[in-house]
C-alpha cells in the first residue's frame, strides 16, 4: 500500500517502522528536519519537509495517487484539516486522524466524518488509559488485552516458581481445571518464542500468553503464579491528559491519589475529579511519597510527559514500598532497557497505538490487532469469508489448515459464543478467529492464507 504519515513524532516513526517492514510504500510529512533525515538514515522511505495540513505539501507526497493517509501530528486541528484536505482535493480512500482532544472525541457520532472526511480516529491517550485500567484490574498481568467487545482476554504472566501448573506439563491445565477452558497461545522463554504442544512442561520465569472467558482469567492466573492482593489504592503521578483520564475511570471503584507539580493543573484536576485527592507536589520527592504513605500503594502509575522522571519517580515509589509500579515511556529503547527489573512494567504509548492502525492497514477483513512484545509478536481477531470452495480455511478443522510456523489459532468467536480452540474445532464462515503470530514476519503468509478466492465474489 501507498501510505502518507504526518507527523515523525514517536507514533509517526513507530508506525513507519512497522508498515515499512511489511513492504509498504511510505512517505513522512514533519516540519522537523532531524526527525525526518534519522527516519530516512534508519528505514527505506521518503520525506517531505513542510506542513502536514497545506494541499501543495500533500501533493508533493503523492497524495493523489495514496491509499491511505495517517494524520499523528500532535495537533488534532492539523490532522483534521489534513484529513479534510486528503478527502476533497486528493480522494485518498482512507483517512485516519490521531485526536486527543476530549471535546473532539465526544463530538456527537459521525461528526468527524461528515465534516473532516476521518473514517477512523485513533486516540493514544485512550489506548494507554485502558491498557493500564486492565493491567489494574489483573495486578499479576504483564499485558492484558480484549477481544470480541471483551468477552475474551488475552493474558501474558510472568509463570512464578511452585504455581501449581510451572513443571508440568501443559496437557496437565485441562486436569486441574476440568470446567475451564482456557488455551496458552505462546510462551516466551529467555527472550525466544515457542509455539506451545500439550506435552510442554512451564518452566519458572516464562513469559505465558493464554487466551480463555473474561470470568475463568483469574482461575488460570492461579495455576501460573501466586496471586497478589486485589488493588484497592492507586496513586498517579502526572496530571496529563493520561493521568486525569485514568484518574476518572478509577476513582468509582479504588481509592485514588493524584500528584502535579503545576498549581493551576492541580486546581483544574480538583474540579473535575469528584472522588480523588489531588496533590501539589514532585512525585520524586521522598518526603512528600512518605507523608502519602507511598508503602500502602497497590499500584504507583508513573505517567508525566518526561520518560526519566517517569522511570526516577517508579524506581523511588518501589524502593519505599508500592507493592507495584507502571512507568509511561516514550523511547523504546528505554521500555527495553527498564521493563522486568526494578519497573514491574514499562508501557509505550507508540506501541499501544500501532495496533489499532495496524487492523486498519492489514489486508484482508481484521477486527483487531494488538502488538506485544515491544511490537516483535502480534494478535489478530481476524473475521473469516468465503466458503470451502474459495476459502482454505472454512469447512476445514483447526489441525487441518495448514498455518505458517509460528502462528497458532487460540480461540474462536461465533456470534456470542466463545470456542476456546482444539484440534479437532470446525471453522465456519463469519467466525472471527483468534490467531497469535510469534513473529511479524510471518503476517504476509497468514493474510495470503485467509484471503477468499475470487470465485466467491
Amino acid at each position: 500500500m501507498k501510505i502518507i504519515i504526518l507527523g515523525a513524532g514517536q507514533v509517526g516513526a513507530n508506525l513507519a517502522a512497522s508498515l515499512v517492514a511489511e513492504n509498504n510504500d511510505i512517505t513522512v510529512i514533519d516540519l522537523d528536519l532531524e526527525r525526518l533525515t534519522l527516519l530516512q538514515d534508519r528505514f527505506d522511505l521518503r520525506t517531505v519537509r513542510g506542513h502536514a495540513a497545506h494541499p501543495s505539501i500533500l501533493k508533493m507526497a503523492g497524495a493523489e495517487d495514496a491509499d491511505m493517509l495517517v494524520a499523528v501530528t500532535q495537533s488534532d486541528e492539523t490532522n483534521l484539516v489534513a484529513c479534510r484536505i486528503a478527502s476533497t482535493l486528493f480522494n485518498v480512500p482512507t483517512r485516519i486522524a490521531r485526536i486527543r482532544s476530549a471535546d473532539f472525541l465526544e463530538a456527537e457520532g459521525g461528526f468527524l466524518s461528515e465534516h473532516f472526511g476521518v473514517d477512523h480516529i485513533i486516540s493514544p491517550e485512550q489506548e494507554v488509559t485502558e491498557t493500564l485500567r486492565r493491567l489494574i484490574e489483573h495486578p499479576e498481568a504483564l499485558q492484558v488485552l480484549d477481544f470480541a467487545n471483551g468477552k475474551v482476554r488475552l493474558v501474558a504472566v510472568r509463570a512464578y516458581h511452585g504455581g501449581p501448573l510451572v513443571g508440568h506439563e501443559l496437557q496437565d491445565l485441562r486436569r486441574h481445571m476440568p470446567n475451564v477452558d482456557a488455551r496458552v497461545a505462546a510462551i516466551y522463554r529467555r527472550d525466544r518464542g515457542i509455539v506451545p504442544k500439550g506435552t510442554t512442561v512451564i518452566e519458572p520465569g516464562d513469559e505465558v500468553f493464554f487466551l480463555a472467558r473474561k470470568q475463568d482469567i483469574p482461575a488460570v492466573m492461579r495455576e501460573l503464579r501466586r496471586m497478589e492482593r486485589p488493588v484497592k489504592r492507586v496513586m498517579i503521578a502526572g496530571g496529563g491528559n493520561i493521568g486525569r483520564l485514568l484518574a476518572s475511570r478509577l476513582e468509582r471503584d479504588y481509592e485514588v491519589k493524584l500528584i502535579d507539580h503545576n498549581k493551576a493543573t492541580c486546581a483544574l484536576l480538583a474540579e473535575k475529579l469528584h472522588r480523588t485527592l489531588v496533590l501539589t507536589g514532585d512525585a520524586t520527592d521522598e518526603e512528600l511519597l512518605e507523608q502519602e504513605n507511598i508503602e500502602s500503594m497497590d499500584v504507583f502509575c508513573a505517567l508525566t510527559n518526561d520518560d526519566e522522571d517517569n522511570i526516577m519517580a517508579a524506581l523511588l515509589a518501589k524502593r519505599m514500598g508500592a507493592n507495584r509500579v507502571i512507568s509511561l515511556i516514550n523511547r523504546s529503547a528505554y521500555v527495553n532497557l527498564v521493563q522486568g527489573g526494578e519497573i514491574d512494567i514499562a508501557i509505550s504509548p507508540a506501541q499501544a497505538t500501532v495496533g489499532p492502525l495496524l487492523s486498519k492497514i492489514r489486508r484482508g477483513d481484521m477486527a483487531a490487532v494488538h502488538s506485544l512484545r515491544r511490537g516483535a509478536a502480534e494478535v489478530l481477531e481476524i473475521v473469516i469469508h468465503g466458503d470451502f470452495k474459495t476459502s482454505k480455511v472454512v469447512g476445514r478443522r483447526i489441525g487441518d489448515v495448514a498455518l505458517p510456523e509460528g502462528a497458532a489459532i487460540a480461540a474462536i468467536i461465533r456470534g456470542e459464543e466463545v470456542l476456546i480452540a482444539h484440534h479437532d474445532t470446525l471453522i465456519e464462515a463469519e467466525d472471527h478467529l483468534i490467531l497469535f503470530a510469534l513473529n511479524k514476519r510471518i503476517i504476509p503468509k497468514i493474510e495470503k492464507l485467509f484471503q477468499v478466492g475470487f470465485g466467491f465474489f
